[in-house]
C-alpha cells in the first residue's frame, strides 16, 4: 500500500529513509513530485530540529571565532607535507572557506542547501547532539563532524573533545582530498592526477585518522625518538572503532610516518592506489 506524504514525512524524520522517486507526492512528472517532496521533507526536518533545540545557543568558543583563521593553522602543516609549494596557497584558500560549524544561526540554512536528504538527515543528528539536544533516532550515528564533496560541517562538539591525539577537524579536511577534483580549483589535471590527492577508497578512512592521529603527535614531540613515544602512548588507548580501518595497518603507517622526513607523504604513499604506490618514492 502506497504511504501518504504524512507516512513519509514521519519515516525520513524518524529514520533518514525516503522513497527516492516520491510517490507519496502528486505531480505532472517525476520533477515535480521530486520537487514538492523534496521540500516537504527539508520543511519537516527543520521543524523537528527547531522543536528539539529550542533553547540552543552556539558555544561560547564560537562567539568570536575566526573560523578561517582556526582552519588555516590547523591544515597548514598537512598542506605544506602533501602539495608542491606551488599549489599551497591555491589549496590552502578553499580549505580556509570548507569548514562549516553548526550553530542554530546555521542549521536551517546547511538543512536546506545539502545536496543529499540522508546528509541533511544526517547533519540535523550531528547538530542536535552538539548542542545536548534530543536527536531524531537512537540509530543515528554518532558523529561530530561530516564532510560532503568540499564542505566539513563540524557540531559544537568540536569544542568538548578532550582526546590529547583527536581533531576532527583535520580529519574531515583531509578527506576533502579525494572529494575535490584538482580542476575545481584551479590546478593542473592530468590522466594520472585527477583528485587533489589520489587516495585508495579503500583506505579513505584510514588515510583521514592518520592524517588526525599525526597532526597531534608531530607538534608534540622533537624529533623522531619522542614522536615513537607518544605513538606509544597513543596505541595504549581506544582504536578508531571503524569496521574500514585496519587497526594494525594503521599503526603500522603511523609507525612509518613519525620516523620519516616527511611523515604526511609516507601516509599518502601507504594509503594510496596501487599504481601510485608502485610509483612513489619513499620520503
Amino acid at each position: 500500500m502506497q504511504e501518504s506524504p504524512e507516512q513519509a514525512i514521519k519515516r525520513y524524520v524518524q529514520s533518514g529513509e525516503y522513497d527516492t522517486h516520491f510517490r507519496a507526492w502528486s505531480g505532472d512528472s517525476y520533477l515535480g513530485r521530486v520537487q514538492h517532496g523534496d521540500a516537504a521533507l527539508r520543511k519537516a526536518l527543520k521543524s523537528a530540529v527547531h522543536e528539539r533545540a529550542t533553547c540552543a545557543s552556539a558555544p561560547a568558543a564560537l562567539d568570536e571565532l575566526d573560523v578561517a583563521a582556526l582552519t588555516r593553522r590547523k591544515v597548514l602543516p598537512m598542506v605544506q607535507g602533501l602539495f608542491p609549494r606551488h599549489e599551497q596557497a591555491c589549496v590552502l584558500e578553499m580549505l580556509e572557506r570548507s569548514v562549516v560549524f553548526l550553530t542554530p544561526v546555521m542549521i536551517d540554512q546547511v538543512l536546506e542547501q545539502s545536496q543529499w536528504l540522508h546528509t541533511a538527515w544526517t547533519l540535523a543528528n550531528l547538530f542536535l547532539a552538539g548542542v545536548k539536544a534530543e536527536i531524531l533516532s537512537d540509530d543515528a550515528p554518532y558523529l561530530v563532524g561530516l564532510s560532503e564533496e568540499t564542505t566539513c560541517y563540524l557540531s559544537a562538539a568540536y569544542f568538548d573533545a578532550s582526546g590529547r591525539f583527536d581533531d576532527f577537524l583535520v580529519h574531515e579536511v583531509a578527506h576533502i582530498f579525494h572529494n575535490c577534483k584538482r580542476r575545481t580549483i584551479g590546478l593542473r589535471e592530468t590522466r594520472q592526477r585527477e583528485w587533489l590527492l589520489e587516495i585508495d577508497y579503500a583506505k579513505r578512512e584510514t588515510f583521514a585518522y592518520a592524517c588526525e592521529t599525526y597532526s597531534r603527535i608531530h607538534p608534540l614531540g622533537k624529533g623522531p625518538r619522542a614522536r615513537q613515544m607518544l605513538l606509544a602512548e597513543y596505541a595504549q588507548g581506544p582504536m578508531p572503532a571503524d569496521d574500514r580501518v585496519d587497526i594494525a595497518e594503521y599503526l603500522d603507517i603511523l609507525g612509518e610516518a613519525v620516523v620519516a622526513r616527511n611523515g604526511w607523504k609516507r601516509i599518502l604513499t601507504r594509503c594510496a592506489p596501487p599504481r601510485h604506490r608502485q610509483s612513489s618514492i619513499p620520503q
